[in-house]
This record gives structure tokens, C-alpha cells and sequence, in this order.
């Protein structure tokens, strides 16, 4: 306020001056003309001063004015001073970030809102193929065209990692995980997962061969063991005891083989050449059936169905997997359930797709079990799991069966509540 009052003081006395000149010379008012016209050739040579500092000389140090053209100077001066140093060490940052992408293993592609691509690092450029003078500013799935990826892309779930061949060596294995950040920009990092690829492979191919070898020995003794047990009667009471722990063991060894042999050709096979329509009802009636025999009538074992016959549909699916992997869940229901519990198999839909559940009022799992239910050899219970004959590999069989149909295992239980397991298939595996 007192620049402002002090250049309007100045303004006042240049034409106060005008006019006594021009009053003097007999002619006032050109004399306060003369003065404006004073006064406004100044602001004018200011204006001119701060316009060639600002487009020429911005570096340079400001003109030098009195009053407040000197004071905006210096305001003016002290911002662009201000902005610079921001300027820098924003710069700086991004030098740092790239440099230190640069230093990645990992790809890393920066993508705008659009999914063109923005920047990206040297792995990119030896992972994907990307090239500087042709890629910057075409979209992402111009470059990637796998289905699968394009499929994941514009689904916009990135939860989950997407494993591919390398779009320029088929040696090679990647795994893209996309990021979203700002507004609406996105992150695409692809690693190289070879390794790792090719050991769980070979993990594979070993259970898978050590499985089939297991199998002809076991089935020798378990034929020999067979035809003794028959013989049980001639024999001594402790060679008899002994040789039907053996029987035992030896089904159990063969179980076990039997289950991983089903779980490395689910995870080999891709499956589907078997999909058609499956009628979900008939296929729970003779799993609880089944689930009857198994339990002696020591439980309550029911089928619930949340729709009329007339709007039921049918899934799409393979009805030898989908019979292992609910046989799996309900039998595990009669086996780890007190006597007197009820087991309830359920067949629901609803827009958002087609739900089976297995649910019984047994003692229920406690919440830090349940994330690792789907692992192999898993269990809550060692002793009671060894006792009922489990494998420990029925949950990661269920698992396995569902990926292969789009579906996934959702699992409800808590320490007293009981438990719920419901297999959520899509809405394209339900046909009318």
C-alpha cells in the first residue's frame, strides 16, 4: 500500500507540476496533459525494460527502478529464481528415477492414460523388443499382441501377474505385472521368470516320473499283501496284525501316488477337450450319494437347489474334473466332522455366475489356516489328517480343477462356525 500511495503521489505531483508550467504559460491544460504524458512515457520505458528482461535476459540480473517497478522487479526476480531451483531439482529426480531404472533387471515402461507408451528402460529395449524411434507414442498393444495380454490389459485387473513367452525370444519366459498411479497412467514391468520356469518344470516332471515309477511296485506288493490278508487265518496273530498295517500303508502310499499323478496332468494338460454341458443337481446327488456310503449314515447329508428346474442352467464344464474336485470337498466334510454333523451340498446362480457350495456345522478352521488350504501337503491337523487317510493333496487338486473352468475357490470358516466352500464359476460357463 505505500508503493502504491507513493506512486500515486508521484503521479499527482507530475501533473500538479503540467499544470502550474502550463498555468504560468497561460494554458493549464496542456501543461497536466504534458504531465501524464510524463508520467506515462515512464511506465511505458519501465513496461519496455521488464518485457526485454523477460524475453531476452531472464538469467540476467533485473533492471534497476525505483518505486514499485522496482519492487515487482525484484519480486519477479526472487519467483523466477524460486521456480529455477525447483525446476532443477525436479530434474534432478527424474535424472536419479531413470538412472536408477536404467539400472533395473527388470522392464519397465511407462504408459499414459490412453495406454501409449511414454518412456521405458534399456530392459525393455533388450526384453521387448522396444525401439526409441518407432515405439515412443504407439500403444502398448500394438507391440504386445498376444491375445492373453491384450485379454489382461484392457481387463483392467491387475491383481495378479501375467506369465507370457517373450514377444522376441521363445526361450524366454516373462511375467507382466501392471500398475496403475496418477491419472489414470499406467506402469507395465515385465521380469525375466526363465528360471524359475523351467525348475518348476523340472519339479514337475520329477513328481510326475517318480509318481509312475512308485506305481508298479506298490501295485506288486499290494497284490502280494492281498493275497496273504486271504491267508490272514494260518498265519500267527502278530504276522497277521503286521501284514494288514502294511495293506493299509500300502493303500495309502497308493492314494497318495494316485493324487499326484491327477495333479501334474492338471497342471501340464490344458484341458477343455472334455468341456459340454453338465447338469450341476445330478452331479451333487450322486456326490452326496457317495458321501453317504462314505459316512455310514453318521451324518446328515443333503443337496439344496435355490432355483426351479425350469431356470436352472447347466455348466459348461468337464464332468470327470468337476466330480473329482466336489467329491474332494465333501468327502473331506464327512472325514474331518464330528458324528451327527450335517453336510449340505448347494447349487445357486445369479447374475454375476454359478456358485456350488459344500458347507457343514463341523468345528470350522481357524482364520490363519485358511490361505494356505490350496497349498500342497498342507494341513491343519497332522495327526487327525493321517488318521482319516488324507493325502494332503485334495484342496490343491480343487484348486487346479477350477482354474482349468475360469472358476475360483472362495473359503468361509471360523473356529466353531463351521465351514463353507464355494466354487464361483463365470458367467460365460452357464448355459441355458
Amino acid at each position: 500500500m505505500r508503493l502504491w500511495s507513493r506512486e500515486l503521489w508521484h503521479l499527482v505531483g507530475l501533473a500538479a507540476l503540467g499544470t502550474g508550467l502550463g498555468g504560468l504559460l497561460g494554458a493549464w491544460a496542456p501543461g497536466l496533459a504534458a504531465g501524464l504524458g510524463v508520467t506515462l512515457c515512464i511506465h511505458l520505458y519501465r513496461l519496455r525494460a521488464l518485457y526485454r528482461w523477460l524475453t531476452c535476459t531472464p538469467r540476467a540480473e533485473p533492471p534497476v527502478a525505483p518505486g514499485l517497478w522496482g519492487d515487482l522487479f525484484d519480486r519477479l526476480y526472487r519467483y523466477q529464481k524460486g521456480q529455477r531451483i525447483t525446476r532443477n531439482r525436479l530434474r534432478a529426480t527424474l535424472e536419479r528415477i531413470q538412472q536408477s531404472s536404467e539400472a533395473m533387471r527388470e522392464s519397465v515402461v511407462m504408459l499414459d492414460r490412453h495406454g501409449d507408451i511414454e518412456w521405458w528402460n534399456s530392459a525393455a529395449t533388450d526384453m521387448l523388443g522396444l525401439v526409441t524411434v518407432h515405439d515412443r507414442g504407439q500403444h502398448v498393444t500394438n507391440l504386445l499382441r498376444d491375445p492373453r495380454f491384450v485379454r489382461y490389459f484392457f481387463a483392467c485387473d491387475y491383481a495378479e501377474p501375467l506369465t507370457l513367452v517373450s514377444p522376441i525370444d521363445e526361450r524366454s519366459i516373462l511375467e507382466y505385472q501392471v500398475t496403475r498411479y496418477g491419472d489414470g497412467e499406467r506402469l507395465l514391468m515385465a521380469r525375466d521368470v526363465t528360471r524359475l520356469h523351467r525348475l518348476e518344470q523340472m519339479r514337475r516332471d520329477f513328481v510326475a516320473n517318480v509318481s509312475h515309477e512308485l506305481r508298479t511296485p506298490l501295485t506288486v506288493l499290494a497284490g502280494y499283501l492281498e493275497t496273504y490278508g486271504d491267508l490272514a487265518d494260518t498265519l500267527p496273530p502278530r504276522l497277521g496284525r503286521g501284514i494288514g498295517q502294511m495293506q493299509a500303508q500300502t493303500s495309502r502310499m497308493q492314494n497318495l501316488v494316485n493324487d499326484l499323478l491327477l495333479l501334474s496332468r492338471l497342471e501340464i494338460d490344458q484341458g477343455g477337450e472334455d468341456h459340454a454341458r453338465l447338469e450341476p443337481v445330478a452331479l451333487l446327488e450322486r456326490i452326496a450319494g457317495e458321501a453317504r456310503a462314505l459316512s455310514g449314515d453318521r451324518h446328515r447329508v443333503t443337496v439344496e437347489v435355490e432355483c426351479a428346474a425350469s431356470d436352472r442352467p447347466a455348466l459348461l464344464a468337464s464332468e470327470a474334473e468337476l466330480q473329482s474336485a466336489i467329491s474332494n470337498l465333501a468327502f473331506n466334510a464327512v472325514r474331518y466332522t464330528p458324528e451327527g454333523s450335517q453336510l449340505v451340498l448347494r447349487w445357486r446362480h445369479d447374475t454375476s455366475g454359478g456358485f456350488i457350495e459344500v458347507e457343514d456345522d463341523g468345528e470350522g478352521i481357524a482364520p490363519e489356516h485358511i490361505p494356505r488350504l490350496t497349498e500342497r501337503f498342507y494341513r491343519v491337523d497332522k495327526s487327525r489328517s493321517t488318521a482319516s487317510g488324507g493325502t494332503g493333496l485334495g484342496l490343491a487338486i480343487v484348486k487346479h480343477v477350477l482354474l482349468r473352468h475360469d472358476a475360483s475357490l472362495e473359503i468361509e470358516s471360523s473356529p466353531g462356525g463351521g465351514a463353507l466352500f464355494r466354487c464361483v464359476f463365470a458367467p460365460a460357463r452357464l448355459c441355458r
